[in-house]
């Protein structure tokens, strides 16, 4: 007998459970919110668009509520801590930008590794103390597209690729899993990460190249799966008993399209010893260190 693939109607209940979603706006974190919703959650939609939030919020109803975050700033990751209050049942790391043009944050580091990482990094252990459960940080395929530099992770020696930087920063967030479930070893707090292939969402729709924009566009109608199909990995992750450390992602086509399944890593992003020593150096930029 063939396996059931998993899809969102298998999602458990989730009354009474508090789940933060980051980037919650469009694409996958809009679905993945939504989805939530109707099992159940109590979603909050952390996001830097408040009004955009609120739209959406009012779509998913019940008990959905909107709090801003502006991951691109520490100053913002930290007052959304200071104000929380309560249990976390799932953080999941969802927001992110990819392949934008050059430019820094206002604590002046690379947007894409400030967004993606850094943010995400900071939140998570300021929140930690409140989280009952698990993390889900969402990473890429793209991870696979280039090489890491820990001496340059702000890209100040190389010249800028938006590709290799976006690659780097999901190589990033596997390494940041990698190394939170080391650290959350007998806790009984898991880590996991997933990826959603190649989903057609706005995400790719900020590189400032008309060139790739017009690539990505052809993409999008002819390989790419639907967000709401790019979210099951996540879905998956964030309500199912995997083992620790997992990685999500399509079960078909080069794991672009398809179902969830356990899917595999770089030598790179899996390296505990570099997951170490990127953790150290999140924690020197970002002023946050491990709270437990």
């Amino acid at each position: 007998m063939t396996e059931q693939k998993w899809t969102s109607e298998r999602l458990p209940s989730f009354d009474g459970r508090t789940v933060i979603v980051t980037g919650a706006t469009s694409g996958l974190g809009r679905v993945v919110a939504t989805q939530l919703g109707a099992k159940g959650a109590r979603v909050v939609l952390a996001v830097r668009n408040v009004a955009a939030g609120e739209e959406v919020a009012a779509t998913i109803g019940g008990r959905a509520e909107v709090r801003a975050l502006d991951l691109a700033d520490l100053s913002s990751v930290r007052h959304f801590a200071e104000e929380w209050e309560g249990e976390i049942d799932v953080l999941i790391n969802n927001a992110g930008i990819m392949m934008v043009p050059k430019r820094l944050t206002t604590d002046g580091y690379e947007s894409q590794f400030a967004t993606n990482h850094l943010g995400h990094f900071a939140l998570t252990n300021l929140l930690l103390p409140h989280i009952t459960d698990r993390v889900v940080t969402v990473a890429s395929s793209a991870h696979r597209w280039g090489g890491f530099d820990l001496d340059d992770l702000n890209w100040e020696r190389r010249d800028y690729r938006t590709e290799r930087a976006y690659g780097q920063s999901k190589i990033s967030n596997l390494l940041f899993t990698l190394e939170l479930q080391r650290r959350l070893e007998g806790t009984g707090l898991r880590a996991y990460a997933a990826h959603p292939g190649y989903a057609a969402t706005n995400l790719q729709g900020h590189t400032g190249n008309l060139v790739k924009h017009a690539l990505m566009a052809i993409g999008n109608r002819v390989v790419a799966q639907s967000a709401e199909a790019g979210a099951l990995p996540t879905l998956y992750a964030a309500s199912q008993d995997l083992p620790s450390g997992s990685y999500v992602g399509p079960d078909g086509l080069g794991e672009y399209r398809g179902s969830p399944t356990l899917v595999g890593r770089t030598a790179v992003a899996s390296d505990p010893e570099l997951a170490r020593k990127l953790w150290t150096e999140s924690e020197s930029l970002t002023g946050v260190s491990w709270p437990l």
